[in-house]
């Protein structure tokens, strides 16, 4: 099933037993987020803070941290499935004739089924706070470390619509606020808000925001998920869910929300006003310094009556976040596979914060393939930004770190098989480039070598137990005693 509201969500994690109510006392300068952050380091519930400490709406919190609480908010224990129904509707043929053209009907009947649709009202239409009355001083928003410039928003969905095809994206940045009425957006060079942002910048405009705070879990995934370039993802959504979304239209800009949201911050970025952000603890474990960003300046706030803020906490791994982007390494490796069909699996170890190590196993069929593999990666969408690379062979379990470090041990020769390209774009939040946004990509080639790779020895046999040995064992294990 899939949930229509957040709502809706929390209640599955109550029926579940998977959801705590923390009825006392707590403060949003440092306490909540240091609850939340042991919680979810040691495979905590998720939690609702009821009495939140000078403001009068709860706080859901560690909502997405555990898989098990992941399966259950995208209906799901099967991620690839998600990436497999992308793959099948990109891969629509244009009909040539009038039997093609019927064979296509029903794909173009779940596209329409998964469109989103434009309502005239929905729950977040509940209250609505102009601009004389709007405060983003009004949430709940965290201040996570103690060296952080403020209270950030760190789990807003930012909505921006492409200046000329008209798609509509979502985006997970963080805004730092700064009064009443103004917030920074953190729009990494990369992301598609900020290259929203600068296209509209420069034709001297500024920029119509929306952000979400708190939708059904679906949307959410939506938000965080790099999907392909064009894509809309208020569509991308509705194909996970298999049903449109319903959205209203915001009342101060030209944007649409999803219509069960909690809470929706109305706005504009002005590309003329820029401040310095941070510092923040960041999910590579370090304090992100400051850097010049943008102001976000609220117009007006939409909400439910009573809303729920949900919120989330970044440091070093593993928390919530690295199990979001458990789900979408799994979820998009159908879509690796479209375009490097030789790739067996694909992992991203948390530790890594989903960023800086990438491990892929493919069936080799010719020399040099590993290295034509990584960059073939490298060159598409987010993982244009994954530092390492390890590629290994279609035997090795790429979710297994000691088979990943002994399949390099036993197959790479330094000098042969590791390469580094210099001057490359990196992920903004590396505490280890040399520059912000650029420096090197590693690739090791972990793979088995031929001759034609420069493997001049006899090829080494691998040490396996034969069948009969095995079967033998097998049928006598019980005789031996052991447990």
């Amino acid at each position: 099933m899939s949930f229509e509201s957040l709502q809706e969500y929390v209640k599955a994690l109550e029926d579940s037993n998977q959801l705590k109510h923390i009825k006392s006392e707590v403060s949003v300068d440092l306490e909540l987020a240091e609850i939340l952050r042991r919680l979810t380091y040691n495979n905590g519930p998720a939690v609702i803070f009821e009495n939140v400490k000078g403001y009068n709406m709860p706080v859901l919190g560690n909502a997405f941290g555990t898989m098990k609480r992941l399966e259950l908010a995208l209906g799901t224990d099967n991620f690839e499935q998600i990436g497999e129904r992308i793959v099948g509707l990109s891969k629509m043929e244009l009909p040539t004739g009038i039997l093609d053209k019927l064979k296509m009907l029903p794909k173009l009947s779940e596209i329409a089924d998964n469109a989103p649709k434009v309502v005239s009202k929905g729950p977040i239409s509940e209250v609505y706070e102009d601009a004389s009355k709007a405060s983003l001083n009004n949430l709940p928003a965290l201040k996570c470390w103690s060296k952080d410039a403020g209270r950030f928003i760190t789990f807003g969905l930012i909505v921006t619509k492409h200046p000329e095809t008209g798609n509509r994206n979502l985006g997970v940045y963080r805004m730092q606020i700064l009064d009443d009425k103004r917030a920074i957006m953190h729009w990494q060079i990369h992301k598609r808000g900020a290259q929203h942002y600068q296209m509209i910048k420069e034709q001297k405009r500024k920029i119509e925001v929306a952000v979400v705070i708190g939708a059904d879990p679906i949307t959410v995934f939506s938000a965080v998920a790099p999907v392909p370039e064009g894509f809309d993802k208020y569509l991308f959504a509705g194909i996970i869910k298999k049903k449109g979304l319903k959205l209203v239209h915001c009342n101060s800009v030209d944007l649409e929300v999803p219509a069960n949201a909690e809470i929706v911050l109305e706005g504009y970025v002005d590309p003329n006003d820029i401040r310095m952000e941070g510092p923040f603890g960041d999910h590579t474990g370090y304090y992100t310094p400051q850097e010049p960003y943008p102001t976000f300046n609220l117009t007006g706030i939409m909400r439910k009556e009573n809303p729920i803020y949900l919120t989330t906490v970044v440091g070093k791994p593993i928390l919530e976040d690295a199990y979001i982007g458990k789900v979408i390494e799994r979820s998009f490796l159908p879509l690796i596979r479209m375009f490097q069909p030789e790739v067996v699996d694909f992992g991203m170890p948390p530790a890594g914060w989903y960023q800086g190590l990438a491990i892929i196993s493919i069936k080799k069929r010719y020399p040099g393939q590993a290295k034509k593999v990584m960059m073939g990666l490298w060159g598409l969408g987010q993982l244009s930004l994954t530092k390492m690379f390890i590629t290994v062979d279609h035997d090795v379990n790429v979710h297994n770190i000691d088979d990943v470090i002994w399949a390099v041990t036993t197959r790479t020769d330094p000098k042969r098989d590791i390469m580094i390209i210099e001057n490359t774009p990196t992920d903004t939040l590396d505490p280890a480039s040399p520059f912000l946004n650029l420096g090197s990509k590693l690739g090791i080639d972990a793979t088995t070598k031929s001759k034609e790779e420069g493997y001049e020895r006899e090829v080494q046999e691998l040490a396996i137990v034969d069948e009969e040995t095995k079967n033998i064992v097998d049928q006598r294990w019980r005789e031996y005693g052991i447990d």
